[in-house]
């Protein structure tokens, strides 16, 4: 693909991404605003699916079709329109339609108005496989439903891969304070709320307020010592195991308590030096999606982090839709990653020890 002279790689797609999630984030708060309870939907595998999780990946699929006009289209993506075609469905059908429409004209930037048909094909149009070649944007329209329901934390994550690589990520998290959150019990309900993260490969990565201030440049934090660390986990105890993060943590001789919230906004916090690692041990048998990721991943690599499975190979997003990865991943930054390693490492020999029969 051509681009202007002097423009670095991918700013027409980081642009058009930045737009598309602010968009989407927009649309975000004002359902969290007002949950109601015919707004939740159950899915097959009982995640609560809202009204904002669809009318997300609508504005997404939108906004990049419009910006970015060069090449085929093609994303990864949670949602498709299947529920929404079923019986019974007319009336989510008819508020997302609404509400996707009310954000269009509120926003002002595009003149359409869609239809429920164009909001179902909307959706389909994230029904790609992914995989090693082309470029594909990978979605999750809502990252965290569960802290979006609960009013907690919540992302809208986007990323683009092209030939099996992230090559940019962007993060709108909406509930996420602008300052640090290394101690959620002193932070004071009136701060500011919003942040949007993003990164293209080779050109750092940036914060900036979804309401639009100027992007500042970030980077992890350069705590070398892990007695001094602190860690995120995911809230939700089906994403990670904590008795085994509880041993990591003491063979690492972290003194801080974990700090516990949804979604890929921790990839944000540790990505601005909030804390300095974040580790997901789920259940065995759970299989990580690209786009649990795929966006996070980036923006903690070009703040000058890493990000591993518990092997310490990189994570590979060119598999297809789901990750291929050995048990767990690890993000923190180049000095603490050699004894976060050492130690997950050490806790995986332990928990086979204990659990095969003598």
């Amino acid at each position: 693909m051509s681009r202007p002279a002097g423009n670095p790689p991918y700013a027409v797609e980081l642009g058009a991404a930045k737009k598309a999630v602010s968009l989407a984030a927009r649309l975000c708060q004002t359902v969290q605003q007002e949950i109601v309870q015919s707004d939740i939907q159950s899915k097959a595998d009982k995640t609560p699916v809202t009204v904002a999780d669809y009318g997300s990946q609508v504005l997404v699929s939108l906004v990049l079709n419009m910006e970015v006009t060069s090449g085929s289209f093609s994303m990864v993506a949670e949602e498709d329109s299947e529920d929404l075609r079923k019986d019974g469905a007319d009336e989510i059908l008819e508020r997302i339609t609404d509400l996707v429409n009310k954000t269009l004209a509120e926003d002002g930037s595009y003149n359409i108005l869609l239809s429920k048909e164009a909001i179902l094909s909307a959706l389909d149009t994230g029904k790609s496989e992914g995989g090693p070649s082309g470029r594909h944007w990978v979605l999750d329209p809502i990252d965290g439903t569960k802290g979006f329901v609960r009013g907690g934390q919540y992302a809208i994550a986007l990323a683009l891969l092209d030939e099996g690589k992230v090559v940019l990520g962007v993060l709108g998290c909406p509930n996420l304070p602008l300052t640090s959150i290394s101690n959620l019990s002193d932070s004071s309900s009136r701060d500011k709320t919003g942040a949007l993260f993003s990164a293209a490969i080779g050109c750092g990565a940036e914060e900036q307020s979804l309401d639009g201030s100027p992007p500042q440049k970030i980077s992890v934090c350069t705590i070398d010592n892990p007695v001094n660390a602190s860690f995120f986990e995911s809230y939700e105890g089906a994403h990670t195991m904590r008795d085994f993060t509880g041993s990591v943590a003491e063979k690492l001789g972290v003194q801080a308590p974990p700090i516990r919230i949804d979604s890929q906004a921790k990839y944000g916090a540790v990505a601005r030096g909030d804390g300095a690692i974040y580790w997901r041990f789920p259940d065995e048998g759970y299989r990580e999606t690209i786009w649990d990721h795929a966006a996070g991943s980036i923006v903690v690599t070009e703040a000058g982090g890493v990000v591993k499975d518990a092997s310490g190979n990189d994570l590979d997003f060119s598999k297809g839709r789901f990750l291929d990865r050995d048990t767990g991943i690890i993000a923190t930054n180049k000095q603490l990653m050699p004894s976060v390693l050492k130690s997950v490492q050490e806790a995986i020999k332990e928990k086979k020890q204990a659990s095969s029969p003598l």
